[in-house]
């Protein structure tokens, strides 16, 4: 376990004994954001593999691994929005520090700005129900 990673637990535990509410937690400073940040990815995997493991803490309706430029190879990292900001708070507090094909995962919230490109990803990654 990280040092970031000890931290957020030990964040959590003092909320969690103090009885502090949704509102007055770390978490809330992220309301406004959907967005997580996710560093530490296997190399090899894929947007779908990402959704896959993320998707058991909410909806994702975009996302946004990192390539190369050149190669268009993963860099290891990615942005994801859920449908819903409480899901942020599921995917950080259960997946940071979560081991995925022997590599450590960092998942913290984050504020995103899409770029202009990626408002058709978007609309195609949501999922209507």
């Amino acid at each position: 376990m990280s040092n970031h990673q000890r931290r957020i637990a030990k964040l959590n535990e003092q909320e969690l004994e103090a009885g502090i509410s949704d509102s007055a937690s770390w978490h809330n400073d992220y309301k406004d954001s959907a967005y997580i940040f996710i560093g530490g990815l296997p190399y090899n995997l894929n947007e779908g593999d990402v959704l896959t493991i993320f998707s058991q803490y909410g909806n994702p309706v975009h996302i946004n691994l990192a390539r190369d430029k050149d190669t268009g190879k993963s860099r290891g990292f990615a942005f994801l929005k859920y449908e819903d900001q409480r899901s942020t708070v599921l995917a950080v507090d259960n997946l940071d520090g979560a081991t995925v094909l022997g590599r450590v995962l960092r998942v913290d919230h984050t504020y995103y700005k899409n770029r202009q490109d990626e408002e058709e990803l978007k609309a195609a990654m949501a999922f209507n129900n």
